[in-house]
């Protein structure tokens, strides 16, 4: 077990850990985490994080919808159990497909949906009966927690994040299991 120490700066307006951040990868530092009560707009950009590349995740899922609600409309009303109803012929697809559209709206909006949030569960490693990750309490509430590892000296570095506008400033030893 290995043992590193970090900062958590805490702040309490998301205007000043905005401008902390900034200055923070100014000077080098490595951001580990920043927790937040409430989404920070900008706030990934202004950490250097990559953009996300859930919307691609999401066309495929639609896509995945799309073709299931195709075949099963196909192999249910057309190749399986043909019926006439309201006078509509049920020899081809395609000229039931405008009876169809909704059906393969909804599979479409279905599987993109629930695929979506199983892939950001599994994604964030969130799953029933995980142990909660957060550092300190008052961040769900109203404070802003930025994680940062000490690199060089840290009483240098406390003073920086004092500097930064942060409220309370604290060098924790963090365990983490390899």
């Amino acid at each position: 077990m290995d043992t590193n120490k970090v900062i958590y700066a805490i702040y309490n307006d998301d205007e000043v850990l905005m401008d902390a951040v900034k200055q923070t990868r100014a000077a080098h530092h490595h951001i580990e985490e920043v927790y937040t009560p409430f989404p920070v707009h900008g706030l990934d950009k202004a950490m250097g994080l990559a953009p996300t590349r859930i919307a691609i995740c999401a066309f495929l899922f639609g896509l995945t919808g799309l073709s299931t609600a195709i075949w099963m409309m196909n192999n249910i009303m057309i190749v399986d159990w043909p019926q006439d109803i309201g006078g509509k012929p049920s020899f081809s697809y395609y000229q039931n497909m405008p009876a169809f559209v909704p059906v393969m709206f909804e599979m479409t909006v279905f599987f993109a949906a629930h695929l979506m949030v199983i892939t950001f569960y599994l994604r964030s490693k969130l799953w029933p009966f995980k142990k909660a990750e957060n550092p300190d309490v008052r961040t769900t509430d109203d404070h802003f927690l930025m994680e940062v590892s000490v690199a060089g000296n840290e009483d240098d570095m406390v003073s920086f994040f004092k500097n930064t506008g942060a409220v309370e400033v604290k060098v924790i030893e963090k365990h983490e299991k390899h």
